[in-house]
Order: C-alpha cells, then structure tokens, then sequence
C-alpha cells in the first residue's frame, strides 16, 4: 500500500479524514496513529509527510516520483526524521538530539516533519521531553506517533493529538497482505482464519510445530472417515506426544473446529468461505456422509471439549470422549 487510494481499501475513515484535511490544509501539529501491527500505521505516515513536502500533490495524492517523495520513501529527507526505539525504549537523549534538530532552519523548506515508531516505549523522561515539544507547536512542525497501545502514553500527550484510531483488518485483507509477501493462497487462507493479527498470522509461516499440527489434525479427520480400530492408541501415542500443554491443544480443537466449519460450508453452498481449500475434495466427500445436523454435533462436541479443558478435566479424557462422540 504505498498510496491513499490504496490504504483507504483497509482504513477508509481514516484515509478519508487525512485527505480531507490535506485538501483544505488544516493539518493539525501532531497526530497519533494508534493500530495493531499491520493496520498501516507507518505506511499512513510516510504518505501524510509526503503529502506535506509534495510539490506536485494532485487531488489529495503526492507525486510518489518527485524529489522529496522519493527521499521520504528511502528515508534520506533532510526534514523528515523518524525515531525508533533503542534496545527496548525511546530515550530522553533522542528526543533532546530530535529538539536539538528543529532548532535548525529546514534545509529546502520551513517546514519539518517528526515521526516516533512505537511512541508507548518511551522513558518516562523522554515522553516528558516529548511533551514539552508538543506544548510549543510550530506551525510549520508536525510530529506524527505512531503506537499499538495508547494506554501506554501520557495522557498529556495523547490530548495533543489527533488520534487516527485504525480499526484492525480482517482475514481477507489479512489473506491478500500474506499473499503478497510470497505466502501461497492455501497457507495464508489458513493463517489469517486462525489468526487474525497480521504479525501473528505471519509467524505462523515459520512455525514447524503449527505446520505439525496442521498434519496432526488431518490425520486425526482421515482416521474419523476410515473408521479405524485405532483412533483412542492414535489419541493417547500421538495426539497428546504432540500436545505437551493446554493452549497447545486449544490450538488442535481450534483447528479441528475450521475443518468441520468447511464441511458445514459445503452443506449450506457457500465453498468460497472454505479455509481448508487444498481439501476441499475431502471436505466435500465427508460432507457426503455426515449430515448437517451431525456437522452441528460435532462443532458442539469441540466447543465442550474445549470448555472442558479450561476446566481442567484430564486432557486424554477429553480426547477421547470427543472422538467417540465424532464416531457416531
């Protein structure tokens, strides 16, 4: 996403708000994007310094092409700064240097720009340096931070912003996002379904014990459908060798659940919201003989299972009353 049209596909009130603004230039001195890891807090900040800088902006849109917007993009502009944590926090020497720095005529403008990556890891000193800066506004600075927790700011600080709330995105836009980075359609279907967060769904990627899983839960529904003698030594020798832990095994019921979602997609016609699409022929034959009503069953069953866990009921015990129940 590296324009405002693009971004407004996945923020539209917030894209809407900063275009509005950027046509009537009423900027504010200081915005603060607060979203999940992946919402487009940076790329929104790179596009509103560009915006200011711009000298050729068309219809709200920077040139993308010119020379401040191509050294906004590589982050070489004399007049951008950005500040990013140092080990584990933003220090009170960054932000003096940051002050030291805006003390300084622009070098090609008056105008300047501050942006503060993870704004909540501040030091107590560096977010009261902060604030004293943002008491002061000059109307040719505008300080942009960016933050997944706002709880974790000054409250001071926060009533200087205008805060850009950006709402998280959901497991299409998830799904799109992991394709473009290479992930195939099967896989990022999956992650985005299982975990709607985008850095979350991304580790998933690189995570062999979910890959594990993923066969674990396959072979489980494939020895459902073959009726096998050895479904309860499958359960106590493989199931709970790969399950050491509660939240491990949520994740198995929880993966098991999507399975058995796709087949009651399959039963009500609507394959194009199927998660598990490189099963589909699968999922279709199980759909053949298990009814609608039994798909509801046994959704039912996992969710008790799962509320069973929680409960602390012995997981072995849980497992195989569920796979029992899955039999019939």
């Amino acid at each position: 996403m590296k324009t405002w049209e693009e971004i407004a596909t996945v923020q539209p009130i917030a894209t809407k708000m900063l275009t509005n603004m950027i046509a009537r230039d009423r900027l504010a001195h200081a915005y603060l994007f607060q979203g999940d890891k992946g919402t487009g807090k940076e790329v929104m900040s790179t596009l509103l310094a560009k915006s200011i800088f711009c000298q050729h902006i068309a219809n709200g849109e920077p040139c993308h092409v010119c020379k401040d917007c191509v050294r906004i993009t590589s982050g070489n502009h004399p007049d951008v700064h950005k500040i990013i944590p140092d080990g584990s926090s933003i220090k009170k020497e960054q932000i003096v240097h940051l002050q030291k720095e805006f003390t300084y005529t622009g070098l090609e403008s008056n105008q300047k720009v501050y942006i503060i990556v993870d704004a909540e890891k501040m030091t107590t000193n560096a977010a009261n340096r902060l604030l004293k800066f943002l008491e002061e506004p000059n109307r040719q600075t505008t300080a942009i931070l960016l933050t997944e927790n706002t709880q974790g700011l000054l409250d001071t600080i926060r009533s200087r912003c205008q805060i850009m709330a950006l709402k998280p995105l959901n497991a299409q836009q998830i799904e799109k996002t992991l394709q473009t980075e290479g992930i195939a359609e099967a896989n990022a279907r999956l992650f985005a379904a299982f975990k709607p967060q985008i850095e979350d769904a991304r580790l998933l990627h690189q995570d062999e014990r979910f890959a594990g899983t993923r066969k674990i839960v396959v072979q489980l529904i494939e020895m459902l459908q073959a009726g096998s003698n050895e479904l309860l030594l499958f359960i106590q020798k493989q199931w709970m060798s790969h399950f050491s832990n509660r939240d491990q095994l949520h994740e198995g019921l929880d993966l098991l659940m999507l399975w058995y979602k796709d087949v009651m997609y399959t039963h009500i016609d609507k394959e194009e919201s199927i998660i598990f699409i490189e099963n589909q022929e699968k999922i279709k034959k199980i759909s053949m003989h298990c009814s609608k009503q039994d798909t509801t069953a046994i959704l039912y069953a996992i969710m008790e299972a799962k509320k069973h866990i929680e409960q602390n009921v012995h997981p072995t015990l849980v497992m195989e009353q569920l796979t029992l129940q899955m039999q019939r």
